[in-house]
């Protein structure tokens, strides 16, 4: 088996020809993928469900919009925390925790400055460390090979994340973005339209 070289912390952006309703026009911020598969969530599809509606602990902690997200078609009723935590990686706005002193209680990182939270932990303990939080319902996932399979098939475009991306205030706007900020010819492919079939 040809060894899979790690995507984690990067976006995958669908393709306009992916055919799939599940991921139309999504941005997926991969937070595992290696050999034995990969798991996401979807950047982009808040719901109607405030964060204070199933977990009012945590809903002062979340940006705009305070809403649960759909992280993906996988486990809809289980909860998943993303956050930013501003470190020593880079010059992220919000505040630091100091070097040497570990990673915060309650975060494990994923990539840079973005980890996954685990929900159980008081929210207090990790507040003063978070410069951003998004709550998801669910997430996306793929067996072994078969992302690579999509990303053969041209379903997706893999791009850098950036850690404002976990906490766009603008969720339905950040497929484009996502594509206008790429020094390549995807920048052009944030202009394509919604619906070919009107042009």
């Amino acid at each position: 088996m040809t060894e899979v070289s790690s995507l984690t912390g990067r976006l995958l952006v669908a393709a306009p020809a992916l055919s799939d309703p599940n991921f139309d026009r999504t941005v997926v911020l991969l937070l595992d993928h290696d050999e034995e598969g990969s798991l996401g969530v979807i950047l982009n599809r808040p719901t109607p469900v405030g964060v204070g509606d199933i977990l009012a602990s945590w809903a002062g902690l979340t940006g705009e919009p305070g809403v649960v997200f759909q992280g993906g078609p996988v486990s809809l009723d289980s909860a998943l925390g993303v956050a930013v935590v501003p470190g020593d990686e880079g010059p992220f706005p919000g505040p630091r925790h100091r070097p040497g002193r570990g990673e915060p209680v309650g975060w494990r990182r994923v990539h840079g400055a973005i980890g996954l939270v685990d929900l159980e932990t008081p929210p207090e303990l990790l507040a003063p460390a978070l410069g951003a939080l998004r709550i998801f319902a669910g997430y996306s996932g793929w067996g072994p090979g078969q992302l690579e399979s999509e990303l053969a098939e041209g379903a997706w475009y893999v791009v850098e994340s950036e850690p404002g991306d976990v906490s766009s205030p603008h969720p339905e706007k950040l497929w484009r973005a996502v594509l206008r900020r790429q020094r390549s010819e995807l920048a052009m492919i944030a202009t394509y339209p919604d619906d070919p079939s009107l042009n």
